[in-house]
C-alpha cells in the first residue's frame, strides 16, 4: 500500500467534510490534504442555500454544475447554473453565496486552501430555522 494513493467515493467521502474531499483540513498525512487547493462535492437539496455570505474573499473559485439548477450570488450579479457543465469563476475580492434552486450537484476548486471561512453548526441551523427548505439538508 503507498500511503500517498488514496482511492475513494466523491459521495461518500463528501459526507465526512461537508463536501470538501481535499484542502488543509485533512490530516497532513492525508494525501488528500492541500495547502495550495481545496476540492468539495457539493450535493445540495432544492431550497439548501449558504448560511451566510463570504465576504472578504482571499481565494478563487470554480463552481461546476453536475446535475441540478445552482444559483452563485455575487455582487450585484446572480448567476444561474442550469445545464451540466455550466460553471463560474470568481477570484479574491468578490464575496459570494449560492442557493439551490433545484436538487443539485457541484463541482467546487478553490485556491488557495486557506482556514477562516467555515459556517459554524450555529449558522447553519439558524438558516435551516429560516428556511424549511433545509430542514432536511444534511
Amino acid at each position: 500500500m503507498n500511503d500517498s494513493v488514496y482511492v475513494g467515493n466523491a459521495g461518500e467521502d463528501a459526507l465526512v467534510d461537508r463536501g470538501w474531499l481535499l484542502g488543509h483540513f485533512k490530516e497532513a498525512s492525508d494525501p488528500r490534504h492541500s495547502e495550495a487547493v481545496e476540492i468539495k462535492w457539493g450535493v445540495h437539496p432544492q431550497g439548501d442555500e449558504r448560511a451566510r455570505w463570504v465576504t472578504a474573499e482571499e481565494r478563487t473559485a470554480l463552481l461546476v454544475l453536475v446535475s441540478g439548477r445552482f444559483r452563485v450570488e455575487l455582487p450585484g450579479r446572480s448567476v444561474l447554473l442550469a445545464q451540466q457543465g455550466d460553471y463560474v469563476v470568481w477570484g479574491r475580492g468578490v464575496d459570494h453565496s449560492w442557493f439551490a434552486e433545484e436538487e443539485s450537484v457541484v463541482l467546487t476548486v478553490r485556491w488557495p486552501s486557506m482556514p477562516g471561512y467555515k459556517v459554524t453548526d450555529e449558522e447553519r441551523n439558524a438558516a435551516s430555522l429560516s428556511n424549511p427548505a433545509r430542514q432536511t439538508a444534511p
